[in-house]
């Protein structure tokens, strides 16, 4: 009887392990067979970029970039600025209070919304003047932020959108990001294009499009070769992670960069 009994363990076993094995290789077949298309990218042009900026929000409008810094050090270096894309220098900035890490920016109906990385504040500001209107509370952290003509849409750092209420930034949905392997979290810089989301992935030289409905990664793009191809000059010692995604919807093309990059890069994808 002992021997029949471990017999049928081992059989036991063996089943469970062989059926483990083949949902493995079943689940890295869908994956593989689901991954996202691979965008191919082209850089057109690059101009100057303040390298002291650790940049957390970048739109382009009317021919200028806006764009939001964060400031690690908590030393008043967290900045609101519009900036000229040809020399780099801002031509109107402000500065945030010191205890404040300004996060993701968006433009919506000539105002400028710039959110903050922990303490759960937005401020409003008039798009020409950079004049605060007035304070907005959210509960956790705030990363990227974008919008679609009607709401915000808004990135935390993990794999959740939240589509917020413009008026009194109330959250009126959310969808969760997934690639082939599950749901994706790190979604940071966000931009809004045709009705596609791409975002930053952070810690990564990836950016994602992602289908607003679904929430699903529908492609992707790797730029692990952009300063080593594009700006062999620049000591990537001082630079900090690839953020930051602006697009011009007249010309067609992106803008991209990340925190203390030397330059912004004019990218169009085939």
């Amino acid at each position: 009887m002992k021997i029949t009994f471990y017999f049928a363990v081992l059989i036991s076993i063996f089943s469970i392990v062989t059926a483990c094995n083949n949902n493995t290789a079943e689940s890295k077949g869908n994956a593989i067979s689901n991954e996202p298309k691979q965008l191919i990218y082209t850089v057109t042009a690059s101009y100057p970029h303040d390298p002291s900026s650790f940049t957390e929000g970048f739109e382009w409008r009317n021919g200028f970039l806006y764009e939001g810094t964060g400031d690690p050090s908590y030393s008043g270096k967290s900045k609101l600025l519009k900036v000229d894309l040809k020399t780099g220098k801002p031509v109107k900035e402000i500065s945030l209070d010191k205890q404040f890490f300004g996060e993701g920016i968006t433009l919506l109906n000539d105002k400028i919304y710039q959110m903050t990385y922990k303490e759960q504040k937005c401020f409003l500001y008039d798009a020409a003047t950079f004049t605060k209107l007035k304070e907005f509370t959210y509960d956790g952290e705030g990363w990227g932020l974008t919008n679609d003509g009607k709401q915000l849409i808004m990135s935390n750092g993990s794999s959740s959108i939240f589509f917020r209420n413009p008026e009194n930034f109330a959250v009126t949905k959310t969808i969760t990001v997934s690639n082939n392997y599950g749901p994706l979290s790190n979604i940071n810089e966000l931009e809004l294009v045709d009705g596609f989301l791409y975002a930053n992935l952070w810690t990564t030289k990836k950016i994602v499009k992602i289908d607003t409905t679904s929430g699903k990664v529908i492609a992707e793009a790797n730029f692990d070769d952009l300063l080593t191809k594009y700006a062999s000059d620049v000591n990537t010692e001082k630079v900090d992670v690839f953020n930051g995604i602006a697009y011009d919807p007249v010309g067609k093309r992106f803008f991209i960069t990340g925190k203390y990059y030397p330059k912004v890069f004019e990218v169009k994808f085939n």
